[in-house]
């Protein structure tokens, strides 16, 4: 009886010390977790500054991801064209060296020839039927389209109405941008469009164009009013016109290489949280849009309300004589949508 008793003894004290070992590396791994050694970090990189609307919707969509995946996925964002210039992240998202990305569908259209339709000028009748396209079945095959080239569409942002801005001649009539070199994306959508509008278009890539117009290199451009004075080009351009030639939308990027990878509910939350952030993005771009106004005018800017027919007409043959046939098929089609 003695031999059993201390066999069961033996037992227990083996038992117990087992116990206290697993829970102690428990402990460990809880721990772990918790500061995040074992997080899945995903890498964006955008050329936008950290007061842009769009960075701070990619913050929000970083909070809900902690969220939605407790804490076990999150991103790193490097805005301000720190790790490249559009081009150059989207050619890191198609080699696997970065995960994600924000770019214009602009710069798409050096990847997926039929992004070019959302370049043409005076394509979107107002900002309704604007989402009303990207938000529904054209939009989604947008999105898709990068599949191709190794990208995969999570979702849009908006970008707004690009218009003309200056730092000597106010542009009233398409008339007044002959001889002016105004800087444009790397695009020959939007090159051709300025061309056909009598300016001389210069691509330069965001990063540097602060530069470029204090320097005059180049005489003007065209954006957004949020990107007008989150980069400070108020500073140097003191003439903006409402001339609204395209509303081309912002698109968030990942990787296809990296998006196959993960886990479906992984997926599932990167895409939800990529979803809140765009309705986010869309509210707080109404609101941005409005402060920036208020902000340019207190530094100086003067700002010109144009006949934007004079603008169209000069563009129009751009959408009548399309030679891309999928891109005139989507003209067509978005033209439909009510």
């Amino acid at each position: 009886m003695g031999k059993l008793t201390s066999f069961l003894v033996g037992w227990i004290a083996i038992g117990t010390l087992l116990a206290t070992v697993g829970f102690s590396l428990f402990l460990r791994a809880q721990k772990a977790s918790a500061s995040g050694s074992h997080q899945m970090v995903l890498k964006l990189g955008h050329g936008l500054d950290t007061g842009h609307p769009v960075h701070k919707s990619m913050e929000f969509m970083k909070r809900r991801l902690e969220e939605l995946s407790g804490g076990t996925v999150t991103m790193n964002i490097y805005p301000s064209s720190v790790l490249g210039s559009e081009t150059q992240c989207i050619e890191q998202l198609q080699n696997g060296s970065l995960t994600m990305t924000k770019t214009s569908a602009a710069a798409m259209e050096n990847f997926i020839p039929s992004m070019s339709a959302f370049g043409l000028p005076y394509l979107f009748r107002d900002s309704e039927h604007y989402w009303a396209v990207l938000n529904g079945e054209i939009g989604r095959e947008m999105l898709s389209e990068g599949e191709k080239k190794f990208l995969h569409g999570l979702c849009y942002y908006d970008a707004g109405s690009r218009n003309f801005y200056t730092k000597d001649t106010p542009i009233h009539t398409p008339d007044d941008l002959k001889g002016l070199k105004i800087r444009v994306m790397s695009s020959a959508t939007a090159i051709e469009m300025v061309k056909a509008m009598g300016g001389a278009p210069t691509p330069i890539p965001w990063g540097e164009l602060y530069s470029a117009l204090a320097q005059g290199t180049v005489d003007g451009a065209e954006n957004n009013l949020p990107s007008f004075t989150s980069n400070k080009h108020y500073e140097v351009c003191k003439h903006f016109s409402f001339n609204g030639h395209t509303r081309v939308p912002d698109l968030l990027l990942m990787s296809s290489r990296a998006w196959d990878k993960l886990d479906p509910q992984v997926q599932q939350w990167v895409q939800q949280a990529a979803d809140e952030s765009s309705d986010f993005q869309r509210k707080l771009w109404q609101e941005t849009t409005t402060e920036s106004l208020e902000q340019a005018k207190a530094e100086g800017v003067t700002f010109y309300d144009v006949d934007t027919a004079a603008f169209a007409s000069k563009v129009a043959s751009m959408l009548e004589n399309i030679e891309d046939s999928r891109v005139s098929e989507l003209v067509k089609r978005i033209s439909e949508v009510e």
